[in-house]
């Protein structure tokens, strides 16, 4: 019966959402990778992918909340942390957040074509894990891009979730903000994980409502276990009750 009920969204998503964003999605990226080539790599970087992101929100009729913005000044250079609930996390982040910014992301993403190169030039970085000059490297682009007045986004747990709960937050973003003296905010994403839950092979997209929670930010202190706490507990305080509560994530 709920299979019946679904139907009409399902084909919706096969004949109207999937060429849509497809398309949309070769378009931003060639229009990041041009952009980046010739003009200020910070705003190519981040206006056409958070109208991309926007787009892949609105056209599978995803309702979004935001809260929080109110509390970023501006001027301000962040280190922001996020749980990670799904894919949905990115298009929540970029398209809502309301200021360019760099992820760090998994090296892997750049094998992606075109959408591989649209990142490498809008400035994100590469987490490469492999020895320390390739963590070297990765730690002074993250230095330089928040030397510049720019902010960097960071999923701690470093993968999704299968449950819907957190799990350990690494000590990498906190050690950075630590060393640049940097206030964290933390970001609470609700609604990802049941949007596209992650399991093997193809999922269609479920339709439930998407939070994004800007907390107030975390001020620099000389404390980074305290800040690694604190940050786990704000981002944990957003989340229903059904998914408050440590569980393993064998991914990590």
């Amino acid at each position: 019966m709920k299979l019946i009920l679904r139907f009409p969204y399902y084909a919706y998503q096969v004949l109207i959402c999937f060429p849509v964003l497809l398309i949309s999605t070769i378009l931003t990226a060639i229009v990041t990778l041009a952009g980046c080539s010739v003009s200020d790599a910070r705003w190519w970087g981040y206006y056409p992918p958070m109208i991309w992101s926007r787009l892949m929100c609105k056209v599978p009729l995803l309702k979004v909340c935001v809260e929080g913005r109110e509390n970023l000044d501006p001027k301000q250079s962040y280190v922001f942390v996020a749980n990670h609930q799904g894919p949905y996390d990115i298009f929540l982040i970029y398209g809502w957040i309301g200021r360019p910014f760099s992820w760090l992301m998994k090296k892997e993403l750049a094998d992606i074509p075109i959408l591989g190169s649209a990142c490498l030039k809008a400035g994100h970085i590469l987490v490469d894990k492999s020895g320390p000059k390739a963590i070297k490297h990765c730690q002074d682009q993250a230095q330089n891009a928040l030397r510049n007045g720019g902010s960097i986004v960071v999923f701690p747990e470093g993968s999704r979730t299968f449950t819907g709960h957190m799990a350990h937050f690494r000590r990498g973003p906190f050690v950075l903000a630590n060393e640049m003296r940097l206030p964290i905010v933390p970001i609470t994403i609700d609604g990802s994980f049941q949007v596209l839950p992650r399991q093997k092979g193809f999922n269609f997209v479920n339709r439930h409502p998407l939070r994004l929670i800007i907390h107030n930010p975390i001020p620099f202190r000389d404390d980074m276990e305290g800040i690694i706490s604190e940050s786990y507990r704000v981002i944990e305080s957003g989340l229903p009750t059904e998914f408050q509560g440590f569980r393993e994530n064998p991914d990590q």
